[in-house]
């Protein structure tokens, strides 16, 4: 099943293989260039099913954290990726757009707007570091506005839809984790009210693109500053916290793990995505070093091809419905058809030199 066609609303991908977003930090001011419609388009063409685009930062004062990170609010910014698009579209590739607040990890000196601090939801980047701005009702609604806002100019520009992201510490992710939300309002509080922004985010979103534009949210247990941080301890929690945004209107959930392959909650052998689809019903994809021999712990080690068997188990019973490849397509853009034909002994292995060149 993994290398059939699958659907996602009105959109027919050509596998259940996606391409996981990954930073690439090559838009100076903002702007794909030719590098980068080069980049995506060589995958499309490689056969990925599904093409999620590296972080996009959405259009709002504090979403920066990195330099020469591709954004929209420019004519130009939007003329590169009406390029990146079609050059994925002439291919038959379908493509979303991640859209990206870095919430906590930005910090005063930063470009585009070096006077605006790191935004967070109380203030906390991490447990008991307080350094960033606890944002306002008013910077809640700006944000959501931008999240929506840009999601229109994705569908103009002709992105099959958007993946929210909402993991690994960033901004949503820090509403989300009781660690760093000590909200008493709307957003924050119960499992279900710390839910709240994505699920507005998600509400926006929808009112403002079509029916057939699809709407998904990445999210983890895990931050960038712990590993070993988790939103849910049980199933019951993990569905709390998933119910308002997917309530709210979502299309998929993407589980983002740094091991695919090992078990979520004690007492049970399945992963986080596994409980996403079983727990929510959405198409769920699931993602953490799917095809290397070593996990995602530093992206400058390098790692060697493996084999797919258990992703191709796990679909074909129908725990969850796509993976997501990372590492191992930055070093081979024909993974997918090499893996697809079992020339795994011919799949260039992963080093650190596939994180700075663009092919």
């Amino acid at each position: 099943m993994l290398f059939e066609p699958y659907k996602i609303k009105n959109t027919l991908l050509r596998n259940r293989i996606a391409m996981a977003p990954m930073t690439r930090n090559q838009s100076p001011g903002g702007i794909p260039t030719n590098d980068v419609v080069s980049y995506y388009k060589r995958r499309a063409e490689a056969e990925v099913g599904l093409i999620i685009t590296e972080g996009v930062e959405v259009s709002h004062k504090a979403s920066s954290a990195y330099p020469d990170v591709p954004r929209l609010d420019s004519e130009k910014a939007r003329d590169g990726w009406k390029r990146v698009v079609g050059g994925i579209k002439e291919h038959d590739g379908a493509v979303i757009a991640q859209l990206w607040h870095c919430g906590g990890f930005r910090k005063l000196g930063m470009g585009p707007n070096p006077e605006v601090p790191g935004h967070t939801a109380s203030g906390l980047v991490r447990p008991g570091k307080r350094v960033a701005h606890a944002m306002s009702s008013e910077d809640i609604k700006e944000t959501i506005d931008a999240f929506a806002s840009d999601a229109k100019y994705c569908e103009e520009i002709g992105f099959d839809g958007v993946e929210i992201h909402g993991a690994h510490g960033y901004l949503i992710d820090n509403f989300f984790w009781r660690g760093t939300n000590e909200r008493e309002d709307l957003y924050g509080g119960s499992i279900e009210k710390r839910s709240q922004l994505a699920a507005n985010i998600v509400k926006a979103i929808r009112s403002n693109v079509s029916d057939n534009f699809i709407v998904g949210l990445r999210f983890s247990q895990w931050k960038q500053h712990d590993f070993s941080a988790k939103l849910a301890s049980t199933p019951d929690d993990l569905k709390k916290i998933l119910m308002p945004p997917v309530e709210a209107g979502l299309d998929f959930l993407h589980s983002s793990m740094r091991r695919f392959w090992e078990s979520e909650f004690e007492g049970s052998d399945e992963n986080l995505a596994f409980w996403t689809k079983k727990l929510t019903g959405l198409p769920t994809i699931s993602v953490g070093s799917v095809g290397l021999d070593s996990d995602f712990i530093d992206m400058s080690a390098p790692a060697s091809p493996r084999n797919i068997d258990k992703a191709i188990s796990d679909i074909s019973n129908k725990k969850y419905d796509m993976v997501a490849v990372g590492r191992a397509l930055l070093a081979d853009y024909e993974w997918v058809i090499k893996m697809r034909e079992g020339r795994i002994k011919d799949i260039i292995p992963y080093t650190k030199e596939a994180l700075y060149k663009l092919y």
